[in-house]
């Protein structure tokens, strides 16, 4: 019996724009094969079939997903992405007691070629990569913190590296981290729950916000 496909959520719907509340463990955009087609992007062209792509997020991640509907929109929403006038804010649970209120994670970014599409901190020939953190909740009983992330770069799996590299990697994550953080949460527990940003087209600021499932 196939389990039923329920359509995404719409957060944010104009003429020029819609903005998405992607499940988790759903593909953003098609990949290689016919296993790989059923993704966010095919999911909506059905009732909005002049969405373009400009951003993604990881299979595992939920969360807020914009699509262009025009090319006018695309473009200059995909300079706006580029030149970091976009925010955007993570809620992420991990493992261990961060003792930090907040801070800075600047690690350098590359592929972990050999075991693709895994990332990795390289020094000699990684891309800049910034993160911002900030403890919300310590969870002193399941020894687990609950954090607000805030990109400033759009690195392929920053945020989830960065949380490694500082010794708490984000729950659920079965790229990074130990045994037991990937097997305490039956998702990634990381969710893009707000966006701000300009609209492409009229001079006004959009912001959005899907509060997180966890």
């Amino acid at each position: 019996m196939n389990t039923p496909i329920h359509p995404p959520e719409i957060l944010y719907k104009g003429n020029d724009l819609i903005a998405v509340n992607k499940a988790p463990n759903l593909l953003t955009v098609p990949g290689r094969g016919p296993d790989k087609q059923d993704c966010l992007f095919n999911r909506i062209l059905t009732n909005f079939p002049n969405s373009r792509v400009v951003h993604r997020l990881d299979m595992a991640t939920s969360g807020i997903v914009l699509f262009p509907q025009s090319q006018q929109a695309l473009s200059l929403l995909s300079r706006k992405f580029q030149e970091r006038q976009v925010s955007k804010h993570y809620i992420a649970v991990v493992d261990g007691i961060v003792q930090q209120d907040n801070g800075t994670i600047e690690q350098p970014l590359i592929c972990d070629w050999p075991n693709r599409p895994k990332q990795k901190v390289c020094y000699e020939s990684g891309k800049p990569a910034k993160t911002l953190f900030q403890v919300l909740h310590r969870d002193h009983k399941n020894a687990t913190s609950r954090l607000l992330l805030t990109p400033i770069t759009g690195r392929s799996h920053q945020l989830r590296v960065h949380c490694e590299f500082i010794g708490h990697p984000i729950l659920g994550d079965y790229f990074y981290g130990t045994p037991h953080s990937q097997n305490s949460s039956n998702r990634l527990l990381l969710h893009a729950q707000r966006i701000s940003f300009e609209h492409p087209i009229f001079n006004v600021t959009v912001t959005i916000t899907a509060p997180s499932p966890f």
